[in-house]
This record gives C-alpha cells, sequence and structure tokens, in this order.
C-alpha cells in the first residue's frame, strides 16, 4: 500500500495576508495552534520566523515521548513559508503554509502538506488523513477568529504583565496576547528571568516601579481549589487570593504613568448554591466558603480602582479543554464508557468554551467601557445530566452511568456540596449587552471543537 500522504485545507481570512504572516510569526503560534487534545510541548524554538530557524515539539503519546524537529524554509514575508522535518516520525514530512490576497481587506489560508510515511505504515494512512483533518479544522477555526478579534478591536498593541502566567488560564491567554502583537511580561514568584518581573505575594514584595511601563495586568494567581478542603488548606486558598490580589491593586495604583487597566480573575463561585435561580452580574453572592473567597478576592482588588485604574473583575465559569479543568478529569471516564451524572444531575453547570474565555479576557482588555464585574459564562448554561449526555455523544460513548452524592461528600468532603454539587446557573447579561459574539455558544459546538470532532465542511 502506497505510504505517500497529501493533505490540503484552505480558509478564507477576514485580514489581509500579510497581517497573517505576522500571525503566524509572532510569539506564541505554536503553543496558539496546538490541538487541545493532543499533549504537544514545545521544547524550544528560535526567535523570528526566517529561512533556517528551527523549532522542537516533544509529542506525548502514553509512556512515549516522539521528539519532532523542524527547519523553516522559503519564508517569503506575507507569503508563505515551509516547515521542513528534519528528524520526527515521518520519513518525509513538508508542510507548506500560504497567505494568499482575495478581496481588498482579506486573504485565504492554504495549507498544504506532502510526506512519507514510515516503512510498514501504509495502513496507517487513512488514519493519520483523519487525524490532520481533525487538527486542521481545529488549527484554521481558531486562527481564522482569533485574526477578525484583534482587527474589530482596532487597539494598538499593548504591554501587559501576567501572574499566573505558567498556569492553566495563563497557558491560554499568553498566546492569544502574543500572536495579537501585544507583548506579555510574567510576574514570577521564582527566580526572575530576562523579561520576568519577581513578586512575593506572601511577603508583600514587589519592587516600586516594577509595572511603570505596563499597560494593563491580568491577575490569574491563585491556590487551586480543587482537592479535600482542610482548615489548612481552605487558609491557602483564602490568603492566596486576598493577599496577591491586595499587593498587586496597591503596587498598581501606586505606579505612577504605570498600567491603567486590571483585569483581576474571580468565579461564579461567588453566587454559591442557588438552584433554579437565573442569575447575572446583579445578583448578589451566596453562603459558603467559595462566596466568602470570591468576595475577598474581588474586594482586594479596591485600591486599583480607589486610585482610578480601570478594574474588570471576572467571574470564571467552567473553562472547557481536555487540557486542563473540569473537562480534563472528564474525558478519559467517558472514553473508557464509565462517565455520567454526578449526584441527582439536575445541578447548573455554568461553563465557557477556552477560545470564547480568552476571547473575553481580550474584549475586557481592550473596550475601556467594561469596567466591574462580569461574567465569563458561555449563554446556555445546562444540567449536569445534559451535560453528561452531551459529552458522551460527541465522544461516541455511553453516559448512563451515576457518581452518588454521597461518594462525592465522603471523598471530597465541603468541596462536593460547593463545588461539584452546587447548582450555579449564571447568565453573562453583560458580555450579551456589549455584543460580545460567542465563537461557541452551544454545548455541543463548544465540545467539539475542543476534542476536534467537528467534520470539515
Amino acid at each position: 500500500m502506497s505510504r505517500a500522504l497529501s493533505f490540503e485545507r484552505s480558509t478564507p481570512l477576514s485580514v489581509p495576508a500579510e497581517e497573517a504572516f505576522l500571525w503566524h510569526a509572532r510569539p506564541g503560534a505554536l503553543e496558539r495552534l496546538i490541538p487541545p487534545w493532543l499533549r504537544i510541548e514545545v521544547a524550544r524554538r528560535d526567535a523570528g520566523l526566517v529561512d533556517g530557524s528551527r523549532a522542537e515539539l516533544v509529542i506525548h503519546q502514553g509512556l512515549l515521548r516522539l521528539h519532532w524537529l523542524a527547519e523553516h524554509r522559503n519564508v517569503e514575508p506575507a507569503r508563505g513559508f515551509d516547515d521542513i522535518q528534519l528528524r520526527g516520525p515521518f520519513e518525509q514530512w513538508t508542510h507548506q503554509h500560504r497567505f494568499e490576497p482575495a478581496d481588498p481587506g482579506s486573504s485565504v489560508l492554504r495549507d498544504h502538506i506532502r510526506g512519507v510515511l514510515p516503512r510498514g505504515a501504509g495502513l496507517l494512512r487513512r488514519r493519520v488523513t483523519r487525524e490532520l483533518t481533525r487538527m486542521f479544522d481545529y488549527r484554521h477555526a481558531v486562527t481564522a477568529a482569533d485574526l477578525a478579534m484583534h482587527a474589530a478591536a482596532k487597539r494598538p498593541p499593548m504591554h501587559v504583565a501576567v501572574t499566573g502566567a505558567s498556569g492553566f488560564l495563563g497557558s491560554l491567554l499568553i498566546p492569544m496576547l502574543t500572536t495579537g502583537g501585544h507583548r506579555v511580561t510574567r510576574l514570577v514568584r521564582g527566580p526572575a528571568r530576562a523579561g520576568e518581573i519577581r513578586w512575593d505575594p506572601a511577603g508583600g514584595g514587589l519592587e516600586p516601579g516594577a509595572l511603570r511601563d505596563i499597560d494593563a495586568v491580568v491577575h490569574l494567581a491563585g491556590e487551586n481549589i480543587v482537592g479535600r478542603w482542610t482548615a489548612r488548606r481552605k487558609r491557602a486558598v483564602l490568603e492566596s487570593r486576598r493577599t496577591g490580589t491586595r499587593l498587586l491593586a496597591e503596587a498598581v495604583a501606586q505606579a505612577g504613568g504605570g498600567p491603567r487597566t486590571l483585569i483581576s480573575a474571580s468565579a461564579i463561585g461567588y453566587y454559591g448554591e442557588r438552584g433554579d435561580e437565573v442569575i447575572t452580574e446583579a445578583s448578589g453572592p451566596g453562603s459558603g466558603f467559595l462566596p466568602e473567597v470570591a468576595q475577598a478576592w474581588e474586594a482586594a482588588s479596591g485600591p486599583a480602582e480607589a486610585a482610578g485604574v480601570r478594574v474588570v473583575r471576572l467571574r470564571i465559569g467552567l473553562p472547557l479543554s481536555p487540557a486542563g479543568g473540569v473537562l480534563q478529569r472528564m474525558v478519559l471516564p467517558f472514553k473508557l464508557g464509565a462517565g455520567g451524572r454526578l449526584g441527582s444531575g439536575r445541578q447548573w453547570m455554568s461553563w465557557i468554551s477556552a477560545d470564547d474565555l480568552v476571547g473575553v479576557f481580550h474584549r475586557a482588555l481592550t473596550d475601556e467601557k467594561v469596567r466591574g464585574v462580569l461574567n465569563a459564562t458561555a449563554p446556555e448554561p445546562v444540567r449536569n445530566a445534559d451535560f453528561a449526555r452531551e459529552l458522551g455523544k460527541v465522544l461516541h460513548r455511553p453516559a448512563w452511568l451515576q457518581v452518588p452524592a454521597l461518594a462525592l461528600r465522603l471523598w471530597f468532603g465541603q468541596m462536593a456540596d460547593e463545588a461539584i454539587l452546587a447548582s450555579t446557573r449564571v447568565l453573562p447579561d453583560l458580555l450579551t449587552r456589549i455584543g460580545y459574539r460567542f465563537r461557541h455558544p452551544t454545548l455541543g459546538e463548544a465540545l467539539r471543537h475542543v476534542l476536534g470532532r467537528t467534520a470539515s465542511p
């Protein structure tokens, strides 16, 4: 059977070819284009997109680690470039990226892959083509939507400082910003490397003037809430948010000529258990540990607001990505046919796709009219049982099992009632009012996108 491989995919873009090329040439493009269902890390890459620059990826397949080294060749600014495999799983591999001008202000992205499978792998050609289709459906959707989003903002590049940069949300946000032409500086708690700022939220340390040339700060850092909530763990969760946020807000307030915007992450845990009640930004707080944390978290950003800084508090729902968060923990049991509802399954889940979440962060950063509280959730929350059924449908697996509420309480304690079994039906009322257009407004669309289950047109 033939081992030759040929694959092509094209998508219209709403920006000129020059801007599409620059998006691919900027830092973070590789990370932004890696589908979240694949375990691929960027081991190293050369700066810039020029003939001879290289990138090395590590592909994790179970216990195996495959190294892929590629070199850029035939680089033609604003028109295209080739990726040539120097070392990797294929006998030969050439990936041509082309950006073709179309109508004024628009272009067409074309990806063409030519390769040769390893000896003895000819029977895998159909499977490889299917996986390429999944991958490029995702890549082209992200590229087209990101480019359109950046173009619509009509905002000059910003210098953005980010805490929690190495976490799940930071790894989503930073590549979106850098590919859009924004400069990102990471605030780190360990030793700072070149281009980073060290801060010590527990010890109150942040050098005076460290934020002076920063346009905006995005605050994501905080202790993970997942796990059994001992008294010690609850103190750590609360203080990591309250102390770190206040330190940062005070530094922003005191940075003369510094940040004009502070985006501080919060959570829909602010609303607590609310049954079937429809919740908007105008709704008050609930009762319990999570509402207590969220209220303290949001109040800690007060010094920046008092100093006239535009502060946006994003109450984030459940971000959907198999690379992290709740969906990552659900995918394997569902794939094994052991998925189903949690407890009664009647509790409301207020979710948001990973791409829409970074889109909301982008809107909060670039739209001067946005301030105060903003619910970062999709417009169609669902009950847990419906979520389970939809996930099973997308994965072509049954979703008939039930995890008893008692078992969850025995395993997780208080966290089970407040974070797993709690019913919170949150609507993004303010996002709707300002005209934010969701990329994935329904759960089925979001799951198919992040799990690579879409079909090419």
